[in-house]
C-alpha cells in the first residue's frame, strides 16, 4: 500500500502563484510514475502533468508553460509550481503514483480556487 498526502491548495487571485506537494509513504524510487490530475465541478478527471522515475515530464496543453512538475526523492515528495493561475484552473488537484506493477494509488486531493 502508498499512502499519498497532497497539501498546498488554497484560494489564489488570478495571475497568483500556488505549489502542491505530495508526500509519500514509500520511497519514489520505487514508484515508476507519478502525476497530479484535476477534477472540476461536473467535469471528467483531467491529466495535469506527469513524471516518470527517470525524470521526463509531461504536461497537459492548457498548463504548458505556466505548471511545473518536480520530485524530490529525499523527501519523498512530488510538486506543482502553479504559475499564472486562471479561473479555468480551479478544481480539486489529486497525486497519482503507478507502480512497476502497474497499480495506481491516489492521494485524497486538495482544492484550488482561483478567483478575484
Amino acid at each position: 500500500q502508498v499512502q499519498l498526502v497532497e497539501s498546498g491548495g488554497g484560494l489564489v487571485q488570478p495571475g497568483g502563484s500556488l505549489r502542491l506537494s505530495c508526500a509519500a509513504s514509500v520511497r519514489l524510487f520505487s514508484i515508476y510514475t507519478m502525476g497530479w490530475f484535476r477534477q472540476a465541478p461536473g467535469k471528467q478527471r483531467e491529466l495535469v502533468a506527469s513524471i516518470i522515475s527517470g525524470g521526463s515530464t509531461n504536461y497537459a496543453d492548457s498548463v504548458k508553460g505556466r505548471f511545473t512538475i518536480s520530485r524530490d526523492n529525499a523527501k519523498n515528495t512530488m510538486f506543482l509550481q502553479m504559475n499564472s493561475l486562471k479561473p479555468e484552473d480551479t478544481a480539486v488537484y489529486y497525486c497519482r503514483a503507478t507502480m512497476m506493477n502497474q497499480n495506481n494509488y491516489w492521494g485524497q486531493g486538495t482544492q484550488v480556487t482561483v478567483s478575484s
